[in-house]
Formats: structure tokens, C-alpha cells, sequence
């Protein structure tokens, strides 16, 4: 493989010279944790496979705190691994008693990540606060994770900070040579901005949305140039998003049909009523009323609490204007209804998280 991370090189180089197995090991799990965000998931396992044994021979304290990091991350990028979560704070607690700050801050910033997947804005300002604590200026991957965290959370919240977290974030991509999180930073913003314009659509679904496709494969160009791959379904998603919103339903329906079952096999399952709403809609204008109905009531199987309430409200709204198509007035009245109760949560929830972030003093880089 051609190895085009700046960062990947340089941790080759370090590993090469460091001059104890320790460092040597730590450095290892390290560039784990990088081949895993390449999505490189075997190369990952092969890599922390060796670096266990050389534990189990050897064992050490902190060997082991970063082992629960790279395991963590290496499942949540390979399958969305539940056990992610769980991982990290093993390492958290395990680099505190240990005195490693750099994994500490580490574990605390990804943990403020996976807080927002979860939708928990005061998990994630206090990891927050703990990585911006521990993190010292020159730590360009944790604070380049925490500002992704923090520009998603603003943008989520709809404050005006989301665009100087947002360059925070590109500035330590760019300052460590890290073509992932420049990735993730693309992948991350498109997706917010895709969650706008559906909401805007599902207000106005008359209006004329603007060519927004460049975004989606902005994703896919850099992806493809700096050879990343993991988690490749969701960047077809977007544009499968976008399509839907400018009309080409055949070619968004296309998109749905090859990449939605593979992304909920992958541990997606909670982007399933959102998008099979999306696809009910599709079907709709593309003349298949039967498989629209039966779509719609399988999206509709799907709404649960555990969804975010703002997939919840669009699901709602999109299967509203489902039922209405199919000339289903009194369930679309009805899911109407229901779609208001959820967009009027999600503006108390964007009240909450700017509240929140105030409060934990993170509303500026």
C-alpha cells in the first residue's frame, strides 16, 4: 500500500527509532489506531494481535492503557463497536493512574465524540473540558478531535461558532499530516449542512433546493485521493440525501438500494427509519406505490426512542408527506401531528446544548 499520510510516514520513521520496546509498542498502537481510521481494519487487528502477545509476555501498565484505546477505536471504526465506549474509559482511567496525559486527553476527546453520536451534550462537555485540560498546544490529535466534537455540537445547537471550530479543527489536521480527520472534518460538516437543507426541504418541498452535490463528493475525491475507506457506505448515503432533495429520485433510490443495507449491517441500524422514509419517498415519485406503503410502515416500525429527536421529527415529517401521496389523509394528519411534538423537542434540545456549552465555557476555540 502507498502510504500518502504525512502522519503515517512520520510514525513509521518514529517506530523505527525509538529506541525502547515501550515507546516502540506505544507508537505501534498509535499508527493502529491510524490504519483503522484509513479504514486498513486488518492491517489494525494485525498490529494490535502483536502488540497483545508482546504483552502477554511482557506485561506493562501503560502498553496495556494504550491497547484499550486502540481497541476502542479500532472497533468503533470497523463496525460502530458498542464495546468502543467502554474501551476508551478503561484507557482514560488506566492513563490517569498511569500519569500519561497524552493519552488521557486522548481517550477524553474521542469520549466527547462518541457523547455527541449519543446525543449526550453534558457527557460531552465534560469530556471536553477534560481534553482541553490535559491536551498541551502541540497535541494536534486530540485537539483536532475535540474541535470536529465541538463544531458538530455548536452546529447541531445552531450557534454562530461552529465555523471557528470547524478551521481549529482543519489547522491540527493540516499542522500533523493527518488526512483522516481532514476526512472526518469534511464528512462531519457535509452532514450537518445535509441535515439543514432536509429540514428546510421537508418545510418547503416546493422550493428549489441549490446544487449542494459538491460536498458529498468533496467526501468521496479526497477519500479517494488520500486512501481512505472506512465506513465507505456513508459518503452514498449523503449524496443519496442530496439527490432526494434536488429531485432525482431514481438516482438517489439507486444509491439507497446498494449502500443502506450494508451501512445498517455495519452497525448503522439507527440511520434506518430516517433513510427508509427517504426511500419511501423515492419510490413514491418514481410511480411504485406498493413498495412505497410497505417502506413507509417499515420505517415507521423502526421509530423509537432510542432514535435522535431530530431523525425522529424528520422521519415523521417525510412519512407525512408519504401518506398524503399515497392518499392516506388520517395517518398523515396523524404523523403530522407527531413530527411537531418532535421539532418543537428539538429546538428545546438546541436550547439545552447551547446552554450546556456556555456554561462549560466552550463556545469559542
Amino acid at each position: 500500500m502507498s502510504l500518502k499520510s504525512r502522519l503515517w510516514r512520520q510514525l513509521d520513521a518514529a517506530i523505527e527509532a525509538a529506541p525502547e520496546p515501550l515507546q516502540r509498542a506505544t507508537l505501534r498502537a498509535q499508527r493502529a489506531v491510524l490504519m483503522a481510521r484509513h479504514g486498513r481494519e486488518d492491517q489494525a487487528r494485525d498490529e494490535l494481535s502483536a502488540l497483545h502477545m508482546q504483552a502477554f509476555q511482557s506485561p506493562n501498565s501503560a502498553l496495556s492503557a494504550w491497547l484499550h484505546y486502540a481497541e476502542g477505536l479500532t472497533s468503533y471504526f470497523s463496525d460502530m463497536g458498542s464495546n468502543a465506549a467502554d474501551k476508551l474509559r478503561r484507557a482514560e482511567a488506566a492513563a490517569q493512574a498511569q500519569g500519561l496525559a497524552e493519552l488521557q486527553a486522548l481517550a477524553a476527546a474521542w469520549q466527547a465524540y462518541m457523547a455527541f453520536v449519543r446525543h449526550d451534550v453534558k457527557a460531552l462537555a465534560a469530556h471536553a473540558q477534560g481534553a482541553r485540560r490535559l491536551a498541551v498546544p502541540g497535541h494536534h490529535a486530540a485537539l483536532g478531535r475535540l474541535a470536529i466534537v465541538l463544531g458538530i455540537a455548536h452546529d447541531f445547537a445552531g450557534t454562530e461558532y461552529s465555523p471557528a471550530w470547524y478551521a481549529e479543527a482543519r489547522r491540527h489536521a493540516s499542522a500533523e499530516g493527518d488526512d483522516a480527520s481532514q476526512s472526518a472534518l469534511i464528512y462531519n460538516m457535509t452532514a450537518m449542512r445535509v441535515a439543514r437543507l432536509r429540514r428546510q426541504h421537508l418545510d418547503s418541498p416546493t422550493q428549489a433546493m441549490p446544487e449542494h452535490l459538491l460536498g458529498a463528493d468533496s467526501v468521496a475525491h479526497y477519500d479517494a485521493a488520500v486512501d481512505v475507506a472506512v465506513l465507505p457506505d456513508l459518503t452514498p448515503l449523503l449524496r443519496a440525501q442530496l439527490l432526494v432533495l434536488q429531485g432525482d429520485y431514481a438516482q438517489a433510490q439507486a444509491l439507497y438500494a446498494e449502500h443502506l443495507p450494508p451501512a445498517r449491517a455495519r452497525g448503522l441500524a439507527r440511520l434506518g427509519s430516517s433513510l427508509l422514509a427517504e426511500v419511501a419517498w423515492c419510490r413514491v415519485n418514481l410511480g411504485e406505490p406498493e413498495l412505497a406503503l410497505q417502506q413507509a410502515q417499515d420505517a415507521e416500525q423502526e421509530l423509537d426512542l432510542a432514535t435522535d429527536a431530530d431523525d425522529r421529527a424528520a422521519s415523521l415529517s417525510r412519512l407525512a408527506q408519504v401518506y398524503v401521496a399515497l392518499g392516506r389523509r388520517e395517518q398523515a394528519d396523524g404523523l403530522t401531528q407527531r413530527a411537531a411534538a418532535e421539532w418543537s423537542q428539538v429546538k428545546r434540545e438546541q436550547a439545552e446544548w447551547t446552554g450546556v456549552l456556555t456554561a462549560a465555557g466552550l463556545l469559542k476555540p
